[in-house]
């Protein structure tokens, strides 16, 4: 599966790093996290997908972060991935939050190396949450920050823009009747728009892993209504904002709208020619060493 992925990057920037799987017990879910990399290296970085991911449809980024001396963990999200639910219908985008949040402390716990959050997609929110709630992250690197309270973000993560106003109230509704209910997600958040590839855009869409996988109407109403915390209360570690600049499912003007409310440090680079999956140059190579120069900030140099 994380071969199927790197296909589509650049040659060079193709390893044939692969993934060790361990398990995490969090609660009654056995969470599925992909680790590559040393007790030695200087940073760790925690890697985080969206609703058309998982840690193997990712995998080729974080296996870049490893072959370049960082140690890498890649957790899969509750629905996703090879993460293994009791009770599916009843997840909910807080568990996603409170199951990060925990993931965090206990890494910290026994390891004291700088943890940097990669949060792609609607992981950038998660990583931004995380951050602002567990105080143990050292830097927050986003693909994007899409607030869904934003109306207008909203539309633009939803398959019919006309849908993003009324969302919420929606959604509601039909969660306090059929919350359990699982429905593709395709069906609702506009995946066909992941990439500039539309083969790529066809591989993430049909992934039985990612964005093939269904999900409860519950955890869709739960995150369309959850309430971050206001950038303007942010006391987090520095957040930088990686957005593509061609992206044409989650336009970066949203995201930077929120960063530019975020309180305290914060950064942004625009990758060059990339769709919202950023595969494509010059904007891989401005991602890498943009990673590169966070990292020499905790100690790694190369």
């Amino acid at each position: 599966m994380t071969d199927r992925y790197a296909s589509f990057l650049p040659a060079e920037y193709r390893t044939e790093t692969q993934p060790t799987s361990t398990t995490w017990k969090w609660r009654d879910i056995e969470v599925h996290v992909a680790r590559a990399g040393t007790g030695d290296a200087p940073v760790r970085v925690l890697a985080i997908h969206g609703a058309g991911g998982h840690s193997g449809a990712l995998w080729p980024f974080a296996a870049l972060a490893a072959t370049r001396g960082a140690d890498v963990l890649f957790p899969d999200m509750p629905l996703y991935g090879r993460t293994v639910v009791a009770d599916p219908g009843r997840v909910r985008y807080q568990d996603w939050v409170d199951m990060l949040s925990d993931l965090v402390i206990a890494e910290r716990q026994h390891d004291s190396r700088p943890l940097v959050l990669f949060g792609a997609s609607m992981g950038g929110m998660l990583a931004y949450e995380v951050a602002a709630r567990t105080g143990e992250v050292a830097d927050v690197v986003a693909t994007c920050l899409l607030d869904p309270l934003d109306p207008a973000a909203r539309s633009a993560a939803a398959r019919y823009s006309v849908l993003g106003g009324p969302a919420p109230t929606l959604l509601k509704i039909g969660a306090s009747m059929l919350g359990r209910v699982r429905v593709p997600v395709r069906w609702l958040m506009d995946i066909d728009k992941m990439s500039l590839d539309p083969e790529l855009s066809r591989t993430c869409a049909t992934d039985p892993l990612g964005g093939g996988v269904s999900v409860p109407l519950g955890f869709l109403s739960s995150f369309m209504s959850f309430r971050h915390t206001r950038p303007e209360d942010y006391s987090g570690p520095k957040v930088t904002l990686v957005h593509p600049a061609e992206d044409r499912w989650t336009p970066p003007e949203l995201s930077i709208r929120f960063l530019n409310r975020i309180a305290g440090e914060k950064t942004l680079v625009l990758l060059e020619g990339c769709g919202h999956f950023p595969i494509e140059e010059p904007g891989l190579s401005q991602l890498a060493a943009t990673m590169e120069d966070i990292a020499r900030t905790h100690g790694w140099s190369r």
